[in-house]
């Protein structure tokens, strides 16, 4: 930057010199205001209903919402400004807010883990995996983050570059078990649920079991290009580079499942669907509050794990 433009701060993503700018400009407004909205009304949507908070899946679809609405308020930094949070960083936020995907990465793990002993093991689940239990293993995905965070800002900056390089393998390894799990789950999904008598309970698997394949396929979608071409550059030197946050397209596509995931949720899941209109849009829109209460209900409002 000259001198002039650091003394007025951090400069746009864009100079407006071309058509395109002005796209990108507006494309990152109106990406960082979808993503608010959406993921911010799942977040609302389960926090005000009772019946939600108390099943265990819904914890965990609180948890990656929260981590969306976040990532959804950086985009109007990382996606207005000229900032490359990465390495080397320019304008950045020591990593923070492009660390927030990384919470997600690790709850959609324990989400399938979760998903699959209920399935699988339902007599095992309801003894040990308690609704504590839970809670605990969403804490400590952002204990987990941030710790890493925090040591790989205390480092040098080569040593930094190596604990990176070696969190981007690690999470490789997560993505590989994430197949496995995903593959396993349409198993369970496709057989093991049939054949169980049709209930409320039978619904509510085969609801959480479709939400969380979904999921884990979009994210696996979205963040691939960027793990591979990040692993490409601190590997062989090659891969592509981007002037900054704003026009890094394999970045754009990760953040994009901070859209997918709570539009999953919602299209998934008709209780989701009720709460979120009861609770964020009927209030906006008396008419959309009118139309749910007129349909039958999914499910008995008995909380379902």
């Amino acid at each position: 930057m000259t001198d002039s433009a650091a003394a007025a701060g951090v400069p746009l993503s864009v100079d407006f010199s071309s058509p395109e700018d002005y796209f990108v400009f507006i494309f990152q407004i109106l990406f960082a205001t979808t993503t608010v909205l959406v993921a911010g009304t799942v977040v609302i949507g389960i926090s005000a209903t009772k019946a939600l908070r108390l099943q265990n899946r819904f914890i965990f679809m609180l948890n990656t919402s929260i981590c969306d609405t976040l990532v959804g308020f950086s985009v109007y930094y990382l996606g207005l400004f000229d900032v490359q949070d990465g390495y080397p960083s320019r304008n950045g936020t020591y990593g923070i807010l492009r660390d927030l995907l990384g919470v997600n990465i690790l709850t959609f793990l324990f989400a399938q883990f979760d998903r699959y002993f209920a399935v699988c093991y339902p007599f095992v689940y309801s003894r040990f995996i308690t609704r504590q239990v839970v809670i605990g293993l969403n804490i400590y995905c952002w204990v987990y983050n941030a710790t890493h965070l925090l040591v790989r800002n205390m480092l040098p900056v080569s040593k930094a570059i190596q604990l990176y390089v070696f969190s981007i393998v690690f999470f490789q390894l997560i993505v590989l078990i994430k197949v496995l799990l995903t593959v396993k789950l349409y198993v369970v999904a496709k057989y093991q649920v049939e054949r169980e008598p049709p209930g409320p309970e039978r619904e509510s698997k085969k609801e959480s079991l479709k939400i969380i394949i979904f999921v884990v396929i979009s994210f696996l979608v979205l963040w691939c290009p960027s793990f591979v071409n990040i692993t490409v550059r601190f590997f062989t030197g090659w891969g592509l580079t981007f002037r900054n946050e704003a026009t890094n397209l394999f970045a754009i596509l990760a953040r994009f499942n901070a859209v997918c995931t709570p539009s999953v949720y919602i299209w998934g899941s008709p209780a989701l669907r009720e709460a979120t209109v009861r609770t964020v849009w009927g209030r906006v829109c008396p008419r959309c509050r009118r139309r749910v209460s007129s349909c039958p209900k999914a499910y008995p409002r008995k909380a379902l794990r």
